[in-house]
């Protein structure tokens, strides 16, 4: 037995009040990890007043944070905003604790190791690890799909279409959609803060400013880090993100050629045996659907077909939630790790 199995620890959650500070929080109040304390902050609170959350049916105060403050802690989660995380997330060596960054605050530093666990979570074998990057959602779930794939076949060539879901910009995204749908809906007018243009009952191609490839930095950074977590393997990759006027799940229409010609029964197997995926086999009478997916803790896949015009070559439907496996699972198995709890 592992001699940490009954130690508990001393936990912080920077960012409370986040989409993704709520989620952890949530996961570590149903008691999925050993916890001896555990203490909130928010950058948002003035250093000279504070605020109230709850924890188990128990108020607790949400605090403004301060370096001194993360003394003698052994796990930090940042889900603030990218500044904060950054400036709290490098005094983990030092400070002697370790440090999950939920928010992407670190993908354009290479020495933060990006991890999916089940994954590449090996890196955190590999010597002292203080600090780790939780990746998009969408990394998250192709990295999974990817890999269980690749652990029987071999990838010529991926493509994929990601809808994405309005919670990816945090609340404020989701008050937009709930009032331009009410407005829509009542015939009155409306406002556009987040989005450029109307999100409700509508496509967006394209939200981010794109770069002179046409492609926007959220794309980059998710085709970087899918190909960082599977390494080494190597094939070409590429993905469009289209936003939808969905609150959360993101969903995936993907496109892949395989060196290997083989069955949708071959393929199949790929899936069945692994308890992160809820596969949906070919001719199943279900849909997966937003509103099936969200809330559940499992990546579903469904819908195969094998296309007849090139040899190997297949299309899925992918779908899961970005707040739950797509961010506060991943980061909680990823604390495991570093904590030696696995």
């Amino acid at each position: 037995m592992n001699k940490k199995s009954h130690q508990e620890f001393r936990v912080a959650l920077i960012g409370t009040d986040s989409l993704r500070g709520q989620e952890i929080k949530n996961l570590l109040a149903a008691g999925k990890f050993p916890i001896k304390s555990i203490e909130f902050y928010d950058p948002e609170v003035e250093e000279e007043y504070s605020k109230l959350t709850d924890f188990r049916d128990e108020p607790k105060v949400i605090h403004h944070p301060d370096p001194y403050l993360l003394e003698g802690l052994d796990l930090v989660f940042l889900a603030s905003d990218r500044v904060s995380n950054k400036k709290f997330g490098r005094l983990a060596k030092e400070k002697g604790f370790k440090a999950i960054d939920l928010a992407e605050s670190f993908t354009d530093e290479p020495d933060v190791p990006v991890v999916v666990a089940g994954v590449n979570d090996s890196l955190i074998e590999k010597g002292e690890v203080y600090l780790v990057s939780n990746p998009h959602p969408a990394s998250i779930f192709l990295s999974h799909f990817f890999s269980a794939i690749l652990s029987h076949f071999t990838i010529k060539k991926a493509i994929a279409m990601i809808l994405q879901p309005v919670s990816a910009y945090e609340n404020e995204g989701i008050e937009e959609l709930a009032q331009q749908s009410y407005a829509l809906l009542s015939s009155t007018s409306f406002g556009k803060k987040v989005f450029h243009d109307q999100v409700a009952f509508n496509l967006l191609p394209g939200v981010e400013k794109p770069g002179k490839d046409g492609f926007s930095v959220r794309e980059k950074q998710i085709i970087q880090e899918t190909k960082q977590v599977l390494s080494p393997a190597n094939f070409p990759f590429s993905l469009s993100l289209v936003q939808a006027p969905v609150f959360h799940v993101y969903s995936i229409m993907s496109y892949l050629e395989l060196s290997e010609d083989c069955s949708l029964e071959e393929l199949e197997k790929a899936f069945k045996k692994k308890a992160i995926f809820k596969f949906l086999p070919s001719g199943s009478v279900e849909q997966i659907s937003n509103l099936k997916v969200a809330g559940k803790n499992q990546i579903f896949i469904g819908h195969i077909k094998k296309d007849q015009s090139i040899p190997g070559s297949f299309w899925f439907w992918v779908a899961a939630d970005n707040l739950t496996i797509g961010s506060s699972i991943n980061a909680l198995e990823i604390a495991r790790k570093m904590l030696g709890l696995t």
